[in-house]
């Protein structure tokens, strides 16, 4: 009896061995986020969050909102998707691709210039057709902020003009963070938030524009149909509409 108590106890203690050698060796589960660049500082803090809540990994792609769609359309994986623009997330509602969503802030966009404004620009649009101003600007078929460039500068009615006044265009925010960092610009229409980062304030200051002309616009996160890990996903997406994920979107320029 004694011997079979043994044998018995031994075999349960390599049982429960296995098993846990065997959920350590499994690969964590590991989700894909598609976010326009000018967000990515608080999904990156909602990510370190959830990784740590539910032991799985988190991949962010950040690129122009309009590239991240395209990349979405055509390999159908992924989890979240997060645009600087509501008209990508009305897209992907349209066609199915997002089955939940909540507003995590606002985003609007500003005229922003070289640090201490040293050429005195002042925040009227009409200085985007101003030749001699180094002008950047971004493209409306790549980027959330090349489409509110459109939609503002289309409403006053000389959007035409200001890219053939531009230098060049950008497919999205960072192209212009770059040409100001490098003096490649004087004036540039892009997110606000970016003159808020603590890398940008060195070489950039923003001149906001009133409401009626850049009106906020509210960021949208969506869980996609097709996520493989969707209980994790909505954990995310909870997160990031609550008041904690709200605060953190507000510290990083999106109240």
């Amino acid at each position: 009896m004694k011997k079979f108590i043994f044998y018995f106890t031994l075999l349960s203690f390599m049982l429960t061995v296995g098993c846990q050698k065997t959920e350590e060796n499994s690969p964590k589960k590991e989700l894909l986020i598609y976010c326009g660049i000018t967000m990515i500082r608080p999904m990156q803090e909602i990510a370190r969050i959830i990784e740590q809540k539910h032991n799985c990994t988190i991949k962010i792609t950040k690129q122009g909102s309009g590239a991240l769609l395209k990349s979405i359309e055509t390999n159908m994986v992924g989890d979240l998707f997060l645009p600087g623009s509501e008209s990508y997330m009305k897209i992907c509602l349209e066609k199915g691709w997002v089955k939940e969503t909540v507003d995590v802030g606002f985003n609007r966009a500003a005229l922003i210039v070289q640090k201490g404004n040293p050429l005195a620009i002042t925040a009227d649009l009409h200085n985007l057709l101003n030749k001699n101003y180094r002008i950047v600007l971004g493209s409306a078929e790549n980027g959330s902020i090349g489409k509110e460039t459109e939609r503002i500068l289309g409403r006053i009615g000389f959007y035409q003009q200001a890219i053939e006044n531009a230098l060049y265009l950008t497919s999205d925010s960072k192209g212009m963070v770059q040409a100001l960092n490098k003096q490649k610009a004087d004036l540039v229409l892009n997110w606000y938030a970016t003159a808020l980062w603590e890398e940008n304030k060195p070489f950039m200051d923003a001149l906001p524009l009133d409401d009626d002309i850049a009106p906020p616009h509210k960021l949208i996160l969506g869980l996609l149909t097709f996520s493989p890990y969707p209980d994790i996903a909505r954990s995310f997406l909870t997160l990031a509409g609550s008041e904690q994920g709200k605060e953190i979107f507000a510290r990083h320029g999106f109240q």
